[in-house]
């Protein structure tokens, strides 16, 4: 199977993630560095879409600045913009496999789409 996730290794739960993914048989695994290489909009509104979350749901708060720029009440795409122009925007880790999409926190939430 083969797996995605976009990871940031200075997050704990990103790195507990990646370990599960790592100690899964089986798995092609894809690692993305998201703060080097972010996504496009049009990625991150599909992961989102395929997630069953809103751009807002995915939008990291803690250490950003999302809450004084207004970020949660903002539109869709003001938010995938923003995700794009500052990566760390991006709450992490969300992995894609075969059988979906999620954010993985907590971690356990990766065994759902393996």
């Amino acid at each position: 199977m083969k797996a995605t996730i976009w990871h940031n290794p200075d997050c704990g739960t990103s790195r507990k993630t990646l370990a599960i993914l790592e100690e899964t048989p089986g798995i092609d695994l894809t690692v993305v560095k998201y703060l080097e290489t972010p996504p496009s909009a049009e990625k991150l509104a599909q992961l989102y879409r395929d997630a069953g979350i809103s751009a807002q749901q995915g939008l990291r708060l803690r250490g950003t600045d999302a809450e004084e720029r207004g970020l949660p009440a903002a539109s869709a795409a003001e938010v995938l913009a923003a995700m794009v122009a500052q990566p760390r925007l991006i709450e992490r880790p969300l992995v894609e496999t075969d059988r979906g999409v999620r954010l993985c926190r907590p971690q356990e939430t990766v065994r759902e789409i393996l």
